[in-house]
């Protein structure tokens, strides 16, 4: 369809007659289009005469047989402005699904009158014609100014071989055992068991949820809001002491953030961890693995080959950045609420995984907040498929039919129940994947990447290399959950 088109559209193959309808077209900015609808009055008559009639099918009147209700009387009953308005919305829904098939237009989307149905409403009469606009999203059209020798900096992921031992002194932690202290103070470490009460220092007021008779807490930072752990270290079994803290301003509870309490803390009893010794009955018992050393090796190559993929998507994602930067497109606002809802369900999702309850959760005002802070995201990932959609299309690349069908008989050996999958959602999926992944091997090989100078190694960047699990029976209780 060309930017702006004038066309009428024949109502039979004999040519335009009294109810052909004239359209043009032309674009709007944000990738929406206008199209104006000329309808003659023979077809305003037309749509008139069949509301008319279907509204009168629905009047039983005393007196009268159904469908024999003089007219007159069923105007004065039904009254002539809901017949007109009953009449105009067919008639735009009718003219309008006309254009789109004419045209060949790839709406997304439902159309707006651009005056308004009422002003629209006001200059319907049966037997005239009438002219009227309607504005839509449309499908965007993605172009690339460049799509080769693109260049990109990557974050870098280097193995760390530190992280191994930082693994197994994790599985140590989680098998040790916990044994009494009774010569010295706590210190950080320890698991106490302590009673406490709360008063806001403000009000002195008790803290709601405040208070315990007896709560173990495990000393070291940032388990509990700051001041509580720090007041229990030096203290011994037995000893009682009041302890100052201060609520973060990102608390939950609203009525605590950011304010000063007073807890009176006694330390009921102290105990220490005693960690496992590092041998090869500790990787017999943490692990399948026999020995310490075949446990190592283990986790070497799991956090090698975590580094790797890492390393992969920062290269992937910073190709499609500088991919992004060369493209022009205006991103629809049907497509940027629907990206948006879908990140908002994601979330949704997620939360509901961790066993919240997300009707409690997600108020109106909770919403309309993730609306608004997640609209920025919602168009860079729209930006990210489109710009990959356009270098398919300048590229002609395309999966082939037997890969896709050879990937599909692949995904559905290694699915323990397809009776409710649907084949051609599963399909279209898959087909999505195959082509992501010629994309960025096309990319790779068309683009300069270059890695960013290292950062400092992160004991916490690694999160699918997991240290060794508990010992074996807990392991095998994790796995059936």
């Amino acid at each position: 369809m060309s930017p702006a088109a004038s066309t009428t559209a024949p109502q039979s193959e004999a040519g335009p007659t009294a109810t052909s309808v004239k359209v043009s077209t032309s674009p709007r900015p944000a990738s929406r289009l206008a199209i104006e609808l000329t309808v003659p009055g023979g077809r305003c008559q037309a749509s008139y005469d069949s509301a008319f009639e279907k509204l009168s099918r629905s009047v039983k009147l005393p007196g009268f047989r159904k469908g024999k209700v003089p007219r007159p009387v069923l105007l004065q009953q039904i009254g002539p402005l809901r017949i007109r308005a009953t009449a105009l919305e067919e008639l735009v829904d009718g003219v309008f699904r006309e254009a789109l098939g004419q045209e060949k237009i790839e709406a997304i989307g439902r159309p707006d009158l651009t005056e308004g149905f009422e002003a629209v409403l006001e200059r319907f009469q049966p037997g005239s014609e009438l002219t009227f606009t309607l504005e839509l999203d449309v499908e965007p059209t993605p172009t690339l100014r460049s799509t080769k020798g693109l260049k990109a900096e990557a974050e870098p992921v280097a193995y760390d071989p530190a992280r191994v031992d930082e693994l197994l002194d994790q599985s140590r932690r989680q098998m040790a055992a916990l044994v009494p202290v009774e010569d010295r103070a706590a210190a950080s470490g320890d698991v106490a068991q302590v009673s406490f009460s709360g008063t806001y220092a403000d009000s002195g007021e008790a803290i709601g949820g405040g208070s315990s008779d007896g709560m173990e807490v495990e000393l070291e930072e940032g388990r509990m809001i700051p001041g509580f752990v720090e007041g229990i270290i030096g203290m011994k079994p037995g000893e009682t002491a009041a302890v100052s803290c201060t609520f973060p301003e990102s608390y939950p509870q609203e009525e605590a953030a950011g304010r000063q309490a007073e807890f009176t803390i006694t330390l009921i009893d102290l105990k220490t961890r005693e960690l496992p010794p590092l041998d090869d009955a500790f990787a017999q018992q943490a692990s399948d693995k026999q020995t310490l050393a075949e446990l190592r090796a283990e986790l070497e190559g799991r956090l090698r080959e975590d580094a790797e993929k890492r390393h992969r998507a920062n290269r992937h994602d910073a190709l499609v950045e500088a991919l992004v930067e060369q493209l022009e497109v205006e991103l629809p606002e049907t497509l940027v609420q629907e990206e948006v809802r879908n990140l908002i369900e994601q979330t949704a999702g997620q939360i509901a995984q961790q066993g919240m309850d997300i009707k409690k959760l997600f108020t109106p005002e909770l919403v309309r907040s993730l609306m608004d802070t997640s609209r920025p995201e919602a168009e860079q990932r729209l930006r990210r498929s489109l710009a990959l959609k356009a270098l398919a299309a300048a590229e002609a690349i395309e999966v082939a039919e037997a890969d896709l069908a050879a990937k599909i008989q692949e995904v559905r050996r290694g699915l323990s129940d397809t009776a409710n999958i649907d084949p051609e959602r599963l399909r279209q999926a898959i087909a999505d994947d195959l082509l992501r992944e010629r994309l960025l091997e096309w990319l790779e090989a068309n683009a300069t990447v270059t890695d960013k100078a290292p950062a400092p190694p992160n004991a916490a960047e690694s999160e699918s290399a997991e240290a060794p699990a508990q010992p074996k029976a807990k392991k095998a209780a994790k796995a059936t959950d």
